[in-house]
């Protein structure tokens, strides 16, 4: 009869604990699709911005024509890539990052566009959604290093595999160069 009782209490603590870990493994996947929610908002607002730059840096830069309309054809591969995988879209968004840097270094070369009220108001908006992004990364990949190590941990893996738990992707800068912040100051 006490074996019984024992063998129940320990069956009854061990589903309570697989509970427990079950419960964990749910919350850390909802932080991750929070931080993911959070990087997708900031780049809609980038993507949001970057009209309304172009539009009024163009008629300052009349001959700088084709990084403009590298800089439009970038937006338009990052709004094509919503909705990919975190890899995916890093990929494009790095690359628009890229053709922001390059049209803010070309800028330079125009001292009446730096001086234009409207232009360092895209740029100090611009810059602090860069902020914002760096930030919502950070916070994104933190929940998805959770999430993996519970998948990955004894004994929680255990109740990850039973129940199709899958690892999340990082949202990384592959390329060296673009890992740095764009600077938008004249």
């Amino acid at each position: 009869m006490t074996t019984g009782l024992i063998l129940l209490g320990v069956i009854g603590a061990a589903i309570i604990y697989g509970i427990l870990i079950y419960n964990r493994l749910v919350k850390n996947k909802n932080m991750v699709e929070e931080g993911w929610s959070g990087i997708d908002v900031q780049l809609k607002r980038r993507f949001n911005l970057i009209p309304n730059l172009l539009a009024t840096v163009k008629g300052y830069m009349k001959h700088e024509k084709d990084i403009l309309t590298e800089v439009t054809r970038l937006r338009a591969n990052a709004e094509a890539a919503e909705g990919k995988s975190p890899a995916e879209r890093s990929a494009v968004e790095q690359a628009l990052s890229g053709g922001l840097l390059k049209l803010f270094a070309v800028m330079e070369n125009y001292p009446d566009l730096k001086a234009d009220k409207n232009v360092l108001e895209f740029q100090k908006s611009l810059e602090q959604i860069e902020h914002e992004i760096q930030m919502s990364r950070r916070y994104y990949n933190g929940a998805v290093r959770n999430l993996n190590t519970l998948i990955e941990s004894f004994p929680s893996n255990l109740v990850a595999n039973f129940f199709k738990f899958i690892k999340a992707e990082f949202f990384e800068i592959m390329d060296d160069g673009e890992r740095a912040v764009p600077k938008v100051e004249f």
